[in-house]
């Protein structure tokens, strides 16, 4: 396994540890708002994924690999409820399923343990990134029309843009500022067959996870559907599903009240 520092943030000094894995183009701080709501009795870690954020790169994309790495964050005698979305969704699964001593509990948003087929979109935000020329970038309203073309959906763009980053400068001219994008874009845009898929064979004789399961989906979103409903239930026997209306793949964004509602109740449920 590559060893990488991952970059974390804590939020909390008392009761359960809650742990947050972020999506693709995510970071940690997505999570701060709904981190900030279960705060106040549970100690919460905000996850930068691999080759994402502050957190380090590696030169290949693998699900279990990542899965392993999240896991050195965790030490069994204090078990951790945690939640993933999207991509962050199949590293949640995989480390409860490979190190089930590590999670107490899981919640999986908007994310089921199948091979997607085709992440056109996906592939067309990395290409309008990596085409941005950042040199020609003053300000984040020149950034926001570069990328226009490529996300014309102004909150998956500003999204995006959340990824991109202004240094002060470098050692050798700190008075020459310049801007970069925190992902591992080249990694990401050539791995995207196996970001959308389910690594199965790796499992082999894995046994299914056997403690408590929150399967959250939006309700307009194509990553949580009832065919993938035997998926999930064979690697997660106790899952329980709840949709939320109103509501896509970016569930906690868009419906954050009732999507935390929801998650405090599971994590505080004996």
């Amino acid at each position: 396994m590559t060893t990488i520092d991952l970059h974390v943030t804590e939020l909390g000094e008392q009761g359960p540890r809650v742990v947050f894995c972020h999506g693709l183009f995510g970071q940690g701080k997505n999570w701060t708002t709904i981190a900030k709501a279960l705060a106040d009795n549970h100690r919460v870690t905000l996850v930068d994924m691999p080759n994402h954020g502050r957190s380090g790169w590696t030169e290949h994309l693998d699900y279990v690999e990542m899965a392993n790495q999240v896991a050195t964050l965790f030490d069994a005698s204090d078990p951790v409820a945690l939640i993933g979305h999207s991509m962050g969704g199949k590293a949640a699964m995989l480390l409860a399923l490979l190190h089930p001593d590590l999670v107490e509990r899981l919640v999986v948003v908007d994310m089921s343990p199948v091979d997607y087929h085709g992440q056109s979109e996906f592939a067309g935000y990395i290409a309008g990134m990596q085409a941005m020329d950042l040199s020609a970038i003053e300000s984040r309203a020149d950034a926001d029309a570069a990328l226009f073309a490529a996300a014309p959906n102004r909150t998956v763009r500003s999204f995006l843009l959340q990824n991109l980053r202004r240094d002060t400068g470098t050692s050798q001219d700190p008075s020459s500022p310049g801007w970069r994008w925190m992902p591992n874009l080249d990694l990401l845009g050539r791995e995207l067959s196996v970001l959308g898929g389910w690594p199965e064979e790796q499992l082999g004789d894995t046994a299914p996870y056997d403690s408590r399961v929150l399967w959250i989906g939006g309700a307009d979103s194509p990553y949580v559907k009832d065919a993938y409903a035997p998926a999930m239930e064979k690697w997660f026997p106790r899952v329980r599903r709840v949709t939320i209306k109103g509501a896509g793949h970016w569930v906690h964004s868009q419906q954050p009240e009732v999507f935390t509602e929801v998650v405090r109740r599971f994590l505080d449920a004996d």
